[in-house]
């Protein structure tokens, strides 16, 4: 790339023999080569010094800010999460921001304000609990202010749904539930609802 730039630029002096075999035309294969590394690594630090852009090394180094590791695996949930922690502030404490906060981070709760210095945080699309929730947890408390009583509730099949969708002992055994799909086998809710 710089090596064919500098040839386009020296070839109208006509000063120079400018083909490879030459002295002249080795310098600037030589000159092109390291030009075109120097500019491979600057593209790649100008990529990782911006959160929007970083693919790597630069989430690493962000990442490394904080105490734990976002609970997020593409470059993009990680982008995502780097730029919700990065918003936390002291005007941060309402339920909507860190709820905002705790999805930024790559997880699907929400968090609910059940009284004073108490928050439910909930996992509306996951039944049962989520995967990784040991880090979840962690995370979501170094995110919640330390005097809140945080209560982490789990979504599972209850008797009143059990009855409604007719599930039997008989139908379970049909099915080879164990006790945890069967906790999980929560009907789809009604369409219109």
């Amino acid at each position: 790339m710089y090596e064919d730039y500098l040839r386009a630029l020296l070839a109208p002096l006509g000063v120079y023999r400018l083909d490879r075999d030459s002295l002249s035309g080795a310098e600037l294969y030589a000159l092109g080569k390291g030009l075109d590394a120097a500019s491979a690594r600057l593209d790649a630090a100008e990529r990782e010094a911006v959160t929007a852009t970083a693919e790597g090394e630069g989430l690493r180094r962000r990442e490394a800010l904080f105490l734990r590791r976002p609970a997020a695996v593409t470059p993009e949930e990680r982008r995502a999460a780097i730029a919700a922690l990065l918003q936390i502030d002291g005007d941060s404490l309402t339920p909507e921001a860190i709820g905002r906060t705790i999805r930024g981070c790559g997880i699907r709760a929400e968090a609910i304000e059940m009284g004073t210095n108490r928050v439910r945080v909930v996992f509306p699309e996951t039944v049962g609990v989520p995967e990784e929730f040991e880090q979840i947890e962690k995370i979501v408390l170094d995110i919640l202010p330390c005097h809140l009583d945080v209560e982490f509730y789990f979504r599972f099949l209850t008797w009143e749904e059990c009855h409604g969708a007719g599930y039997t002992w008989a139908l379970a055994e049909e099915r080879e539930y164990d006790w945890r799909g069967f906790q999980a086998a929560i009907p789809p809710e009604p369409e219109g609802e």
